[in-house]
């Protein structure tokens, strides 16, 4: 049981006689139950942050019908290569004949966003057709981190990008991002 005693301090003052007062005794237990009870319902009651997590749709590999190529004006196709150290280059076209020389890019808004953006609305002015809009490919290399891949995919959904997909490296691209 919890209590509170008070005490007059004890001892003689003066020669005054005086009534003795009995000592106040406050029982605290059901404060103390009040606040565990008060502590108990808003924690049941609050509701904690859920984690938010991006829809990423990903085939299933058949290795022994692997899907026929699909045919791309290369205009509209913009590759991105996921490197070491937070390092990314990207070229549009082909690689064996791109459009513009790759070049390295960094994250953020000064970066690749703002490349992505400019891209997002000149590829609808090129090809003549504004339903036909830039295509991303994005190809992380084994030495590129998660944090990469998911920035990237940040980067999409932020520049509102139609259609991107995740695709495998190829020698030559990884070839090319070693090379500076």
């Amino acid at each position: 049981m919890a209590e509170l005693n008070t005490d007059d301090g004890g001892g003689k003052k003066g020669g005054k006689v005086r009534s003795k007062k009995g000592n106040s005794r406050v029982d605290l237990t059901a404060m103390v139950d009040l606040a565990f009870l008060l502590i108990t319902f808003f924690m049941l009651t609050t509701s904690l942050n859920k984690p938010q997590s991006m829809d990423l749709g990903m085939p299933e590999k058949d290795p022994k019908n692997p899907p026929p190529p699909v045919l791309v004006d290369e205009r509209r196709t913009m590759t991105i290569l996921l490197g070491e150290n937070d390092k990314l280059k990207n070229y549009m076209g082909l690689i064996e004949t791109p459009i513009e020389a790759p070049k390295f890019l960094s994250y953020g808004k000064e970066g690749i966003r703002k490349d992505i953006l400019s891209r997002v609305k000149s590829v609808p002015l090129v090809t003549g057709d504004p339903k036909k809009g830039l295509i991303v490919i994005i190809k992380p290399s084994k030495k590129s981190t998660y944090r990469n891949l998911v920035d990237i995919l940040d980067e999409m959904a932020i520049c509102k990008v139609p259609t991107y997909a995740i695709v495998d490296i190829t020698p030559a691209e990884v070839a090319l991002l070693d090379k500076e």
